[in-house]
């Protein structure tokens, strides 16, 4: 098995989450990613997961998200029951009103179904963050931007003389995302639900956790804390497949993360993750759940514990379709017994 040693277990928890990275495969387009996200949306409903996520990336080939409203609102409409959210927009990257809106205008569409989650990483490199018309200083307004951009979703703005519709009234959930101790000190502060991207910035896990939980404050929509803790999974009928599928998986992504566009043979890719940068890449996945699905099962029900989480989120890093497919599939009874075993 890939990941940490198994940790402690411990009391059972909730049905498991999704976070879909929209990954543009080797010989697809775009469209074709799109069309795969709506399709694992539906899979996963009748699968009983609880939520879909998507990430706000900019400048990446191989990920299809970057307008995660546009995407939630397809997915929506073609979807009944499962809640749909970002995870998360980058919020320095907008104005708090027309995220309001935007989400705003989903809620309305689809009440009870959309949630938000807020992170305030560009989400890109730096080149595009100059693009994306960013100051130096966007990153340090983010608390600010979070309190208007939750009056404007609740029934009283912040800004006087200044409301969104929609959005107004529609109290669409707020999550803080975060990889270090700024999320976990705001989302503490406010009496948010915290999210951790611990399934590639697995470092400051324990450390943000912990402080989140210890500094929390009750607040309006919230009386206690709630981590959501991210994993990767993938899951085969045999461990061996399992394995050979990783190792695909990981090749594929050196293509994203040092590619940038740049396809990158077998051989190329293995001498990358063979690298000191490829030992980076390595440690971003320290949190990976490779096997059969009762092997990924018993890690997770661990992982629960290393992360001290209510929820996990995971990604099903695969490079081909069925064999995501597959690890939602085979890890579907997670969903009727929930996270962590039983007392």
């Amino acid at each position: 098995m890939t990941g940490t040693s198994t940790p402690t277990t411990r009391t059972g928890g909730p049905a498991l989450s999704i976070l879909d990275l929209a990954y543009v495969g080797r010989g697809e387009s775009t469209a074709d990613a799109l069309a795969e996200c709506v399709s694992t949306a539906r899979l996963a409903e009748q699968l009983g997961y609880r939520r879909i996520w998507y990430a706000e990336h900019h400048n990446m080939p191989s990920i299809a998200s970057s307008a995660t409203s546009v995407l939630i609102g397809q997915v929506a409409a073609a979807t009944e029951t499962i809640t749909l959210g970002a995870g998360g927009v980058m919020l320095p990257n907008h104005a708090p009103l027309v995220i309001a809106e935007q989400f705003g205008t989903l809620a309305e569409f689809h009440p009870g179904r959309i949630e938000l989650g807020l992170g305030r990483a560009p989400g890109t490199d730096q080149q595009t963050f100059r693009a994306l018309r960013r100051d130096a200083a966007s990153a340090d307004r983010f608390p600010q931007d979070v309190l208007e951009l939750q009056g404007y979703l609740g029934d009283e703005s912040r800004v006087r003389g200044v409301g969104a519709t929609p959005g107004k009234g529609t109290h669409v959930p707020l999550y803080i995302l975060g990889s270090s101790l700024f999320g976990a000190q705001l989302a503490a502060m406010l009496g948010l639900p915290y999210s951790f991207a611990s399934h590639f910035a697995p470092a400051a896990l324990s450390e943000a956790v912990a402080l989140y939980r210890r500094e929390f404050t009750p607040s309006a929509v919230l009386d206690r804390p709630h981590v959501i803790a991210g994993v990767n999974v993938l899951a085969a009928e045999t461990e061996d497949r399992a394995r050979e599928a990783h190792t695909r998986a990981m090749r594929r992504r050196v293509d994203t993360l040092v590619g940038r566009g740049r396809e990158f043979t077998d051989e190329e890719a293995d001498m990358i993750r063979a690298s000191p940068q490829g030992r980076h890449l390595r440690t971003m996945t320290q949190y990976s759940a490779v096997g059969t699905a009762a092997q990924v099962t018993e890690y997770l029900d661990g992982f629960v514990a290393t992360a001290d989480a209510d929820e996990l989120i995971v990604v099903a890093q695969a490079a081909e379709r069925q064999t995501a497919r597959t690890t939602l599939e085979l890890l579907s009874d997670l969903n009727a017994r929930g996270v962590g075993p039983a007392v």
